[in-house]
């Protein structure tokens, strides 16, 4: 795998792009900071963008099955560069509504680039390397959110916010270009449009009933998301309740280390896990983690949280997605990405919104016990529902 320069600049790419997200997650929070108070208004205008992503998902999908991938990710790599232009707008007239701008064609970009690169992985990679190459994915991933988000802090204490932002499109620059020399083999046009014509967006639906491993994982990541929905909000009213602005850092590494960890052992695990059980063991370890957040007035206690949480993540994500990789036919694999891609964002607008609205009425501690209960609740109910099924691990033979 790492002979493979496909590899190299999908990782160098995912690093790079993974900086400017981060610097710009940064500077949109410092941005809100400054310019709304209410948390619910905050989750608001974060949704605004994630509902955006959500509109542009059938189109996505069909769009990356029909067109070559690595033209879907060029043109979404683009309009991420470019939408930059729209928040320093935002920073030169003070305006909120420039922010919204900003979040709606960053999010409809990343509505196509992300659903691309899952499909495209498959295709640089052998299918015995999959694992390994999620695992790697994310953890590249993971080290570009820590070194972002401690280079945005840094940034911050030294320059103002306009500065942070041409670093942040300087990034996405650096994407773009490493995206120009990918080679990745495809069917031709031809047998694409075939395949465009003979199924639609809507067609996916049937398609996981085959799938009984595919389901169950599409149905659990419910779980991380309700943790990863309110992950920046619950991060200041933890740096908040605590009285300490040093714990902000301090959360998001624990968090990213573990993570880190837990995406480098997960192929040692599944050695000796089957994936099912893995899903479940690992769903149930974030639920616990979430739960355990109603201590957070201590000092320790959330950092354990969230290095529990990472670690349960780190694991969870690339089981899940060489699962969808592996079992759900390639001719398929846009429409699925951006069908999963809309159903997470729905999920994490609601439970945005809802963090919002819970931090404001009831406060972190019964919220997290709220969200940490349903995500407890739901393992138990989806394996309650499975466990007399039992289904396996099919994989789909990529020759077809």
């Amino acid at each position: 795998m790492w002979k493979n320069q496909n590899v190299w600049l999908v990782l160098i790419g995912e690093f790079v792009a993974g900086l400017g997200l981060w610097l710009g997650i940064i500077g949109n929070l410092e941005f809100l900071q400054q310019h709304v108070s209410s948390d619910f208004l905050k989750s608001l205008i974060l949704f605004i963008g994630l509902l955006a992503g959500v509109m542009v998902g059938p189109i996505a999908g069909k769009v990356i099955d029909r067109y070559k991938k690595k033209t879907v990710l060029l043109y979404a790599g683009f309009f991420r560069m470019a939408s930059v232009i729209f928040m320093m707008l935002a920073l030169h007239f003070s305006s909120v509504g420039w922010m919204v701008v900003f979040m709606v064609v960053i999010q409809v970009s990343a509505a196509f680039y992300f659903p691309a690169l899952q499909a495209a992985i498959p295709l640089i990679v052998k299918e015995k390397e999959l694992l390994s190459m999620n695992g790697v994915h994310m953890n590249v991933s993971t080290v570009a959110r820590i070194l972002g988000t401690a280079l945005g802090g840094a940034l911050l204490a030294v320059m103002n916010l306009h500065s942070l932002y041409v670093f942040s499109m300087i990034a996405y620059g650096g994407l773009f270009v490493s995206t120009f020399f990918l080679h990745i083999q495809e069917e031709g046009k031809q047998r694409r449009n075939k395949h465009h014509q003979a199924a639609n967006f809507k067609e996916i639906v049937p398609v996981l009933k085959q799938f009984p491993l595919v389901k169950i994982a599409l149905l659990l990541t419910i779980v991380p998301t309700l943790f990863l929905g309110g992950f920046n909000l619950m991060v200041i009213n933890i740096s908040e309740l605590q009285h300490d602005s040093t714990i902000k850092g301090l959360l998001y590494t624990a968090e990213g280390v573990c993570f880190m960890i837990g995406a480098f052992i997960v192929k040692r695990i599944a050695e000796k896990w089957d994936l099912r059980r893995m899903l479940y063991s690992f769903s149930l370890l974030i639920a616990c983690a979430h739960l355990s957040l109603y201590f957070a007035e201590m000092k320790i206690a959330p950092l354990l949280s969230f290095a529990v949480f990472g670690f349960g993540v780190g694991c969870f994500f690339p089981i899940a997605a060489t699962i969808f990789q592996t079992n759900i036919p390639k001719q398929y694999h846009g429409r699925f990405f951006s069908f999963k891609n809309m159903l997470d964002r729905v999920m994490f607008q609601i439970v945005l919104l809802g963090t919002g609205l819970l931090l404001d009425t009831i406060g972190l501690s019964y919220m997290v016990v709220v969200f940490g209960t349903i995500s407890l609740a739901l393992v138990l109910y989806f394996f309650t529902k499975e466990v007399k099924q039992q289904p396996s691990f099919h994989h789909h033979d990529p020759s077809s």
